[in-house]
């Protein structure tokens, strides 16, 4: 198995995507040697970088080809390091700069690649205990990859583009023929280890190389791999559902339904799952391999003589992954496009125009009075109702998952001075000394004072907006009931705010911007048109969802399918409150959605679980956690 996270011996390393049988332990009292010229300079350069996608400023990163142990990439916790393969990086390293943001652009998947390690870096902050049972083990290193890279844009939102353009061959190295290993068993890189000198891959061609189609039989281990790895990262806000939907039918046809709902629902723990929490990501090991029919103490099952895949020959699973894994490819390598620039006096001209464009619609939209109406066609409001007692306990639930999401532990910092107070380093003092002694200025600073503090906790804003037009009116009760809920909960905390609109031939207030609510108002869903601008607009100015200082969210519950201008000018809306730094998700019933580009698509199966989603999304809110 290709390795990503290699912890110190005895335990056995966990992988690109932790599937295949374990490679044989990596000792850490070994690491690769004979860096020089341009490989050398291109990996103190991408050392310096990390420390920006870790917060850590004791790693090391290595680059050059033959590294990464057989794989891509990977992190070796025991040595501070991560090592890159430099075949990855299809360029002469002597021409890169990664301290260059552009510079980055000629090599996305490399730096993809180091985006994920480092996110291994920053999270991975537990071991596979001793003794371990191997096929959970494997099965609690696959939900590792996608809970990593989840809270890595959680942290840094920039970040998914790289792990996006990473994806295919991090995840394709899991699913291809395992590196050859050595007479005792260690794992060789295919390319061999770097020598003294620097040897400089190809630099790559026009068009990126074809993604090979990986051998994978279809058997229930291999399904249910291939849905941790790869649809365990679209609810985690790396891929996209319509990259992964060939991959999501053929999962299905081997585990059905309500298999593959089980393990989704453990991949969704594991991303709301601390970063030091063995104990639970080893407990949802053990959940995945009971509900595929695997014995938890055993290695990973092997697939079957004579399973299309074992001897070969594609799998149709296979096959839906190569597909799969061709349009993320396609995807990603996309070139960025970018708006013509504008100098900053135009830049603050139309900011300014879309300020008050917002401020207008909220006026507008929450001076309306919300008495209950039976007019038809016109975004009617039918009356209010107390909560009944499952409301009310899912308020106080979702009040207490908020509380805790926006929780900060204490930071400490380190101060060095050249005099007291603080601790005093002998190494500090004496090359004082030293430097005092061949007549230099001294610059030592021997004394260390530490300090801790703790971090506020952001304010949170989140914004509702539900269509009301025919099609969804299946929402319309479960949207209502959510609606309190958010508010009620919201009420509970300190400087959140939280309003609900509903959209069709008009916008209407249903919670009002800091309010919170004694009863659900409750409305039908019948209007032959959507007012989605203004609804954004509205919330935009009301709960202040582009202003920077706080967590924001805005949740749309829609089919997407709006007419005129609205979805034109919609997606220049949305595009506005992402470059913000607002997350913005998009609730739907059907899969046949067309929400906004830049929205996190979430398909209910059940109505009834519009509540949860809208309360996951917004502990998961840039700057909750």
């Amino acid at each position: 198995m290709t390795t990503h996270v290699i912890p110190a011996p005895p335990l056995a390393p966990s992988g690109t995507g932790p599937g295949a049988a374990p490679a044989a332990p990596v000792t850490a009292s070994a690491p690769v040697t004979g860096l020089a010229g341009a490989w050398l300079r291109l990996s103190a350069a991408f050392t310096e970088a990390v420390t920006d996608l870790t917060d850590r400023e004791d790693l090391t990163v290595q680059c050059a080809p033959g590294l990464g142990r057989g794989a891509p990439g990977c992190f070796v916790p025991a040595l501070a390091t991560i090592e890159l393969d430099g075949r990855t990086l299809r360029q002469d390293p002597a021409t890169c700069d990664p301290s260059w943001p552009a510079d980055r652009d000629r090599y996305p998947a490399l730096w993809g690649v180091l985006t994920h390690e480092a996110a291994h870096a920053a999270h991975t902050r537990w071991d596979v205990p001793e003794g371990a049972p191997a096929a959970a083990a494997e099965a609690a290193m696959a939900l590792e990859e996608s809970r990593i890279e989840a809270v890595q844009i959680r942290r840094r939102p920039a970040d998914r583009r790289w792990l996006r353009a990473s994806a295919t061959s991090l995840i394709l190295a899991d699913f291809t023929s395992p590196p050859a290993t050595t007479s005792s068993g260690g794992p060789v890189p295919s390319g061999g280890a770097p020598t003294s000198t620097p040897v400089a891959p190809p630099v790559a061609p026009p068009t990126a190389p074809p993604v090979t189609t990986p051998h994978a039989a279809m058997t229930p281990w291999n399904a249910g791999r291939a849905a941790a790895l790869i649809l365990a990262r679209v609810d985690a806000g790396i891929l996209e559902q319509a990259e992964t939907k060939t991959l999501a039918d053929a999962v299905l046809d081997v585990l059905g339904p309500t298999r593959l709902s089980a393990l989704a629902a453990l991949w969704h723990l594991a991303h709301a799952t601390g970063d030091d929490d063995a104990e639970t990501m080893m407990d949802l090991g053990r959940r995945w391999c009971r509900i595929l029919d695997v014995d938890p103490e055993r290695p990973a099952p092997p697939p079957p003589p004579g399973t299309p895949g074992a001897s070969g020959d594609p799998s149709p699973l296979a096959a839906a992954l190569g597909a799969t894994m061709a349009a993320v490819h396609a995807a990603a390598a996309q070139p960025v496009t970018s708006s013509p620039s504008l100098d900053s006096a135009q830049k603050r001209r139309e900011e300014k125009d879309a300020r008050e464009a917002a401020d207008r619609a909220s006026r507008r939209v929450f001076a309306a009075s919300t008495a209950p109406t039976t007019a038809r066609g016109r975004t009617s409001i039918s009356g209010t109702r107390p909560p009944n007692p499952d409301e009310q306990a899912a308020a106080r639930r979702l009040a207490r998952q908020l509380r805790a999401a926006a929780h900060r532990d204490r930071v400490t910092t380190t101060h060095t001075s050249p005099t007291p107070p603080g601790r005093l380093s002998m190494r500090g003092a004496l090359a004082a000394d030293a430097q005092r002694a061949a007549g230099a200025t001294p610059t030592a600073e021997p004394f260390t004072r530490t300090t801790r503090r703790h971090v506020p906790a952001p304010p949170l804003r989140v914004g509702i907006a539900c269509d009301v037009s025919g099609s969804m009116n299946a929402l319309a009760a479960p949207i209502a009931s959510a609606a309190w809920i958010m508010a009620r909960a919201a009420g509970h905390l300190p400087d959140a705010i939280a309003a609900t609109v509903i959209f069709g031939a008009r916008v209407r207030p249903i919670v009002r911007p800091g309010h919170t609510p004694a009863t659900v108002t409750e409305f039908p869903a019948r209007d032959p048109r959507e007012d989605f601008v203004q609804a954004v607009d509205a919330l935009d100015s009301a709960v202040e969802l582009t202003r920077i200082g706080a967590a924001r969210l805005l949740v749309v519950v829609s089919d997407g399918i709006f007419k005129d201008d609205q979805r034109e000018d919609g997606q220049k809306r949305i595009d506005r409150l992402t470059a913000a730094g607002c997350g913005v998700v998009w609730l739907s019933l059907s899969s046949r959605t067309k929400p906004m580009k830049g929205a996190h698509l979430v398909t209910l199966t059940d109505p009834a679980a519009a509540a949860d989603a809208i309360g996951a999304a917004a502990a998961r809110a840039p700057g909750t956690a």
